[in-house]
């Protein structure tokens, strides 16, 4: 299926209209990767009503290849780190490089947090139906380990909502939620900000404003 968006907000309409077809549970809560998917989830949380929060995760690479994920580290109380262990072996690194990279990627987590969010914690996903958002989705290997981190915190629903991604990604993605919507899957597929006809850069002052705007529910977790 093919689709072209105006814009990451015009997207984020059209997945919430998605997303209220499906009558999910409340209480909501919308959860967005910075900084491209904070538009996108602002029209889904203003549509629903829900809360708007940032899913602040960071790849470690491996040491010859950075863009290479063999692991990821998610915000949180304590913090969660998701290995590939099958890209671990193949880097033929150690435990101690993916924690010393983890402490790394913590303290660029605690900085967005206090650049978009003045420190503020986190709201609390347990019990809730928690919906994942971004601008779309290439590898997804980096998504699948906040979508790991995100189950251990026990949402009575994990949704994953995104207006683009490829099939087979999408495939891999789908054991880890429980609700899985994506409004377009083009065949082939090389480029998230293809299928937009608008992909500016998503700056600092847009997503800060876009979570004030939003507001906020009460309760770090």
């Amino acid at each position: 299926m093919n689709r072209r968006f105006v814009d990451r907000a015009e997207a984020g309409r059209a997945l919430a209209e998605r997303l209220r077809a499906l009558r999910l549970n409340p209480p909501w809560v919308v959860l967005a990767l910075p900084r491209g998917g904070v538009p996108v989830a602002a029209e889904v949380a203003r549509a629903l009503k829900a809360p708007l929060d940032l899913l602040l995760v960071r790849k470690i690479g491996a040491p010859w290849q950075r863009e290479l994920a063999l692991a990821a580290v998610v915000e949180g109380d304590p913090p969660d780190i998701v290995v590939d262990e099958e890209v671990q072996r193949s880097a033929a690194v150690d435990a101690h490089y993916i924690e010393a990279q983890a402490q790394l990627q913590l303290r660029e987590i605690a900085r967005q947090r206090q650049v978009y969010l003045s420190g503020r914690p986190g709201v609390r996903v347990e019990g809730c139906t928690v919906i994942v958002v971004d601008d779309g989705i290439a590898t997804g290997t980096t998504m699948r380990a906040a979508l790991k981190a995100l189950r251990r915190r026990h949402p009575a629903k994990l949704v994953l909502a995104v207006p683009v991604a490829p099939r087979d990604t999408l495939e891999r993605l789908r054991p880890e939620v429980d609700e899985l919507v994506c409004l377009a899957t083009p065949q082939p597929f090389f480029a998230v900000g293809e299928h937009y006809a608008r992909f500016d850069q998503v700056d600092d002052a847009e997503v800060i404003a876009a979570l004030d705007a939003a507001g906020r529910g009460p309760g770090p977790g």
